[in-house]
């Protein structure tokens, strides 16, 4: 048993993290390979069998972990997010529901040999489009903010509601097998659910938000408290209707969010390293404990129902809920095709596979084979074409790597000209217009805001920079933004100017790793060298690199210096004493450097 449990941690916890890097490095959907990982550890060689290692406790700990996943989820909901997409999202969150629904159980009714009723469970099954899937993909695509906020918004509200109507479907259905009288009223005991939900879920963020204003909870214990209050709010509220909890813990994360809460940027950081591993548990799990009997059940007519739910049922609901909401066609266009089913889905199949009786129910064992089809063809083909259908349609916050300089003066300017006109995207940001109108009649994306406060972070959000360089006069608000930017963008790519005098920010002003960040170009070099140097003649000058190697000085010398690679793949090295001086280069790429005037 203890072999089993060690054999099950190590496919599920490091399968799952390998799985996310391997999926990060060669740039493809994560969730595609924990599937397959899962199938294959699973069903296909038999390594591992959930149900049998974790016994009675695996439905239970499914479900806290999705409730963790739903919180989190609903962490990244802003309120202000709607003034834009208002309309959109109420269409996608009210509207595409019950047609989803009703189109769904129609679709499963007329092309399997599903029942009635297990048809109208398997639409309400797929009325969810999971966040354990959609928010990965949309961490990886980049798209711009109103149809991330779409989906994104689509995703979170309608889980926990989608999970309650399939939860009362089918406690419908298990009232029928047993008794096969009147059943309790369905909207009146979704209502019910939804209330205790929402109650919860708003007493859970009033209290975190008065004991947190009042001091009433020290720093070391806010995090754990936040976390205890989802584990404990979310089994409560599923005691009272089953599923209520999601709604518990989605409100809760919703409000929380949008109260203006000190501190949770801590909690923050934590919840997303947190729901990484949990997310990639969970569809190694899941898929994993399907049983071969189950996949064998696959046959044409699960296929065609499949087709059916991706190519029709999905496309005609988007578009006919959004007719007049005020989202551009395109929009309309990428959310009718991005509809990826996950982990709730599958549970809930799962569920309903244990409590109803066959006998009664003969067409229940099409139910999981053909939620896992739509499950997988979802994830396959939503996941791998999310971003070049988004690229298509001119969705994408960026398609090449983009830098955002941070402090704008005459020598800033001329590097993000030099970059503008290399075709590499820039983003120039200052609090003063004067100083950002030279970038403006150059065509050079400018943001006139300040980067630390909430209306800057907000226009920051829109832009997806890539690296940051903080070049301002003041190397200790330099050291704040790379801090600040560093948990969102990566601490190897905020970088920022050296103290000068040959010394690191570490020993001029105490200022550690971890409050700052990479120092750029050249150790010796702050922005008064730099300006100097302007004046004198300097410029920024692109080198285009005829053979596969550097010179031995790598172009570095007491008239050049180095600041930027541009590859021929688009990718971006930016030079820093603190990494890599001389990076390895080829034919094709651009060198970017800071060089004297000539003679």
């Amino acid at each position: 048993m203890e072999f089993a449990t060690a054999i099950a941690v190590l496919c599920v916890i490091f399968g799952g993290f390998a799985s996310q890097w391997i999926a990060w490095r060669v740039n493809i959907p994560a969730i595609v390979l924990l599937l397959v990982l899962g199938l294959g550890v699973g069903p296909g060689f038999g390594l591992i069998d959930p149900s049998a290692v974790f016994g009675d406790t695996l439905q239970p700990l499914v479900s806290l972990a999705v409730a963790v996943v739903l919180f989190e989820g609903g962490m990244a909901l802003n309120y202000k997010e709607l003034r834009e997409t208002g309309s959109g999202v109420l269409r996608l969150t009210l509207a595409a529901v019950p047609l989803s629904l009703g189109l769904g159980a129609l679709a499963g009714f007329l092309i399997t040999d599903m029942s009635f009723g297990i048809a109208i469970l398997f639409g309400s099954i797929l009325i969810v489009t999971g966040p354990t899937v959609i928010l990965p993909l949309l961490r990886q695509a980049r798209l711009k903010p109103r149809p991330a906020a779409f989906l994104k918004w689509e995703g979170i509200v309608n889980d926990p509601v989608g999970a309650m109507v399939a939860a009362v479907t089918l406690e419908i259905l298990v009232l029928r097998q047993h008794a096969g009288a009147e059943v309790a009223d369905f909207w009146g005991t979704l209502i019910f659910g939804l209330v205790i939900g929402v109650a919860l879920g708003v007493g859970a963020a009033y209290l975190v938000w008065y004991s947190f204003r009042k001091d009433l909870v020290p720093e070391f214990l806010k995090s754990p408290m936040i976390l205890t209050l989802v584990l404990t709010i979310h089994p409560f509220a599923n005691i009272m209707l089953h599923e209520s909890g999601l709604v518990a813990v989605t409100v809760f994360g919703v409000l929380l969010a949008n109260m203006n809460v000190a501190g949770m940027g801590d909690l923050t950081r934590m919840k997303e390293a947190l729901v990484v591993i949990i997310v990639s548990a969970l569809f190694i799990v899941l898929a994993s404990d399907l049983e071969v009997e189950v996949l064998t059940r696959l046959s044409l007519p699960l296929l065609a129902v499949t087709a059916a739910i991706v190519f029709i049922v999905r496309p005609v609901t988007i578009m006919l809920v959004t007719i007049g909401s005020g989202m551009f066609l395109r929009e309309r266009l990428l959310v009718s095709w991005i509809g990826p089913r996950g982990i709730v889905a599958a549970a809930v199949a799962g569920l309903a596979a244990i409590k109803l009786d066959p006998e009664v129910y003969p067409s229940v064992v099409l139910l999981q084979p053909a939620v896992f089809s739509v499950i997988a063809a979802t994830v396959l083909l939503h996941g791998f074409s999310l971003r070049p259908l988004a690229r298509r349609l001119d969705l994408v916050a960026t398609r090449r790597p983009s830098i955002l300089i941070v402090g704008a003066s005459p020598w800033t300017t001329n590097l993000a000209q030099q970059l503008h006109n290399n075709g590499v995207p820039v983003t120039l940001a200052d609090t003063y217009a004067e100083a950002l109108e030279d970038a403006k009649k150059d065509g050079i994306d400018v943001l006139r805001a300040e980067v630390l406060a909430e209306k800057g972070e907000e226009a920051l959000r829109e832009r997806a920079h890539d690296y940051v360089l903080a070049a301002t006069p003041d190397e200790i608000y330099n050291a704040l933004v790379c801090a600040s930017l560093s948990p969102e963008i990566g601490r190897e790519r905020v970088l920022q100017l050296a103290a000068g005098d040959g010394r690191l920010l570490d020993e001029s002003r105490g200022l550690s790793r971890d409050l700052r960040g990479k120092i750029w170009a050249d150790e010796t070099l702050n922005y008064r060298q730099f300006e100097e140097r302007f004046e004198k003649g300097w410029r920024v000058v692109p080198i285009e690199i005829d053979s596969d190697q550097l010179p031995e000085d790598g172009y570095a010398s007491e008239t050049v210096v180095p600041l930027i690679l541009v590859r021929s793949d688009d990718s971006l090295v930016l030079y820093s004493p603190e990494g890599t001086k001389a990076p390895n280069v080829a034919q094709g790429d651009v060198l970017f450097v800071f060089e004297a005037p000539t003679e």
